[in-house]
């Protein structure tokens, strides 16, 4: 299928495959851009089209406004998207993007009637399970830092640099709300394939949490655990590839 890539800020396609059978649309976790993505075509199928979704607040969109609230990310990222399902697709989303592309996914549905192939999610607790942790977004700087710190996800060299995290605390800070104001609401389960990703040394979402994101398809659901921490998805992502092309199905 012939496809022409606009200039859209939200969508970034590292490498443009007019060809391709299926379109992988990626979704980054708390305070990730695009670039997490940007080389994973190279071991993917070549009839898979790499979508990386790039969210205001980062990289070449640092100086816009990020979004602190889960459904008014969904609204606007939905008009952004929707042009690009002219052909099948899949969702993969880690931690965050875990529960953007849930929620994405499950306002096609009702709204479009559309739905991806499959949804990969990634170091993400399923969503009606409730948060034993008290949020972070709004603490003082030195606590919040100390709690990035305790992710793991975020170079000490980053946290140590009083200016770097002045220019970015307000992103991770959104990213960080967004989460922590979710509110799962009941609604139909999802019809397409769910596979669940997760770390094995991943103290913040355990196999128990993973496993229960069973519930929100009425389609084949499968899990996999991957070596290292809540970032596996950076450690161990040959490994991580591997499983992605095992359960892609490309369409006819």
């Amino acid at each position: 299928m012939n496809f022409i890539h606009t200039k859209n800020p939200w969508l970034i396609f590292p490498q443009p495959n007019p060809q391709a059978k299926l379109r992988l649309f990626c979704f980054p976790y708390a305070g990730g851009g695009a670039s997490i993505f940007r080389e994973w075509y190279k071991q993917l199928n070549h009839e898979i089209e790499i979508c990386a979704v790039q969210l205001p607040g980062r990289e070449d969109r640092l100086i816009e406004t990020p979004f602190n609230h889960l459904q008014s990310l969904i609204n606007a990222l939905s008009q952004e998207i929707l042009p690009n399902l002219n052909q099948p697709f899949a969702f993969f989303g880690h931690s965050m993007g875990g529960l953007i592309s849930f929620e994405l996914a499950r306002y096609l549905q009702q709204k479009h009637d559309l739905k991806p192939l499959h949804l990969f999610i990634s170091g993400a607790k399923a969503p009606h399970i409730l948060a034993t942790k008290p949020p972070i977004h709004n603490l003082p700087q030195p606590e919040f830092i100390q709690e990035l710190r305790r992710f793991n996800g975020t170079p000490a060299a980053i946290l140590e640099n009083r200016e770097f995290m002045e220019l970015f605390s307000p992103t991770l800070r959104a990213d960080f709300a967004v989460l922590e104001t979710y509110i799962y609401t009941e609604s139909a389960p999802l019809s397409c394939r769910i596979t669940a990703l997760g770390g094995l040394e991943d103290t913040e979402v355990t196999l128990e949490k993973l496993v229960a994101w069973k519930q929100h398809t009425t389609n084949n659901f499968s899990i996999e655990m991957l070596p290292g921490d809540h970032f596996f998805l950076n450690s161990h992502r040959v490994q991580l590839l591997e499983i992605l092309s095992k359960y892609i199905e490309i369409p006819d």
